[in-house]
């Protein structure tokens, strides 16, 4: 399945640990993934950092509509050695 990339969704999330994130709301001035076309089930790129700001991660996971999730998170770069980083 091709890899979707919103460009103009930017979600919030409380999710800790390196599982799979429940999205919350939009950011200001951002759409939602739903909003900015993605359907369920699609496969999207991503860009996660942690709430202290110090880690970071990009790599690909489908979207569930249904509760809003992403994942499980396959990552294609991190600074946690190209792990899953730990959501905080």
């Amino acid at each position: 399945m091709a890899t979707t990339l919103a460009n103009i969704a930017r979600m919030t999330t409380t999710t800790a640990g390196t599982g799979t994130v429940t999205l919350g709301s939009a950011v200001a001035s951002f759409l939602t993934f739903a909003q900015a076309g993605i359907t369920d089930g699609q496969t999207v790129a991503y860009v996660l950092e942690d709430g202290n700001g110090t880690g970071r991660e990009v790599g690909t996971a489908p979207y569930t509509a249904s509760g809003t999730t992403l994942g499980p998170r396959t990552v294609t770069n991190s600074t946690n050695s190209n792990n899953a980083i730990n959501l905080s």
